[in-house]
């Protein structure tokens, strides 16, 4: 198993980052076509990917502001079910923007080049939105 870690910047505080984590309607402007997710401890999440695929997952910790650990996988996948991978991220303040790092582990190592081809689109993604851009609607990876 392997560990994908990226870092984004992002020219929005903290506070907004965490909003974009949290909140099926704002989740769905960054990622998928279509989200329920309930930003709650130990709360579920389905993400509606475009390509038909879907990730579910439960917050497994949350520090408003600061950090969001889910686990994550996919309903349509058997080598990467539901809770069998961890995502955490962390949103440190650097002068009224945020540094959003985040690690993604227990991964097969055949799915990193996906995962993290998939991770970088949407942190980009997240990073317009949250910045006050429209990032389009969601067409997918590549």
């Amino acid at each position: 198993m392997t560990d994908i870690v990226l870092e984004k910047h992002i020219a929005a505080p903290p506070s907004v980052v965490y909003q974009y984590l949290t909140d099926s309607e704002k989740w769905t402007l960054w990622q998928g076509v279509g989200a329920t997710i309930d930003g709650a401890l130990g709360g579920l999440f389905t993400v509606l990917m475009p390509n038909g695929t879907t990730s579910r997952g439960q917050f497994v910790e949350l520090e408003p502001d600061r950090r969001v650990v889910f686990t994550w996988g996919w309903v349509d996948n058997p080598g990467i079910p539901p809770g069998s991978t961890l995502v955490e991220i962390s949103l440190e303040e650097r002068s009224g923007e945020t540094l959003l790092t985040l690690t993604h582990s227990s991964l097969p190592e055949t799915e990193i080049p996906l995962h993290s081809a998939g991770w970088n689109h949407y942190l980009s993604r997240l990073a317009a939105v949250a910045g006050g851009a429209d990032p389009g609607p969601d067409t997918g990876v590549g």
